[in-house]
């Protein structure tokens, strides 16, 4: 909390004379005017959240400072072994990938050969996504081939994120080729 200070009075509100007054060297709060004097940190009295940064697979630490529900800073965790309080430029930019005007919050889909796009509610992008699955997996299985069982599809492919850990990179290829026979399966961190 900031302290309250009364402010000077008479020629002492000057501050190089509150400075000679005192025979200070002048980089003390006697040389401060009362307007610097009430400023704060903006992330003063924030709460604070740790993350992980999410542009690549080092998994560097952040702090999130935050007040009543907005992002005020986004830094790097001194605490974390990886980076030790560092951030790269892309990581650094991250409280903008969250603030930012133009980020979009919303799904917007672009039909066939359609000029503009429609915002579509987040049910119905997923129900598509998911419908749309199935179908090609259904349109392009195949069974055998040469006479020997492959149960596969080549028309789908996934690309998971670096930032996901091993067990959820697990579970991601489980699913994607057990459940749905691709075999077009990898991960931005080997790239």
């Amino acid at each position: 909390m900031k302290e309250s200070v009364p402010e000077p009075r008479g020629l002492l509100r000057w501050p190089l004379l509150r400075q000679i007054v005192g025979r200070s060297d002048g980089t003390g709060r006697e040389a401060m005017s009362g307007k610097t004097r009430r400023l704060s940190a903006r992330t003063e009295g924030a709460e604070t959240a740790r993350s992980v940064c999410p542009y690549c697979g080092v998994g560097c630490g952040q702090v999130v400072r935050h007040r009543e529900g907005r992002i005020l800073a986004v830094e790097g965790d001194a605490e974390s072994p990886i980076n030790q309080g560092t951030l790269c430029p892309k990581g650094a930019a991250s409280h903008e990938l969250l603030t930012h005007d133009r980020r979009l919050t919303r799904v917007l889909h672009r039909a066939p050969h359609a000029a503009s796009w429609t915002e579509l509610d987040l049910e119905t992008a997923v129900d598509r996504v998911a419908e749309r699955i199935w179908e090609t997996r259904r349109r392009s299985w195949v069974a055998e081939e040469d006479g020997h069982p492959v149960n596969h599809t080549t028309a789908m492919a996934h690309l998971g994120g670096a930032t996901l850990d091993n067990e959820e990179n697990y579970l991601i290829k489980k699913l994607f080729t057990a459940g749905l026979g691709m075999v077009a399966v990898s991960n931005q961190a080997r790239i």
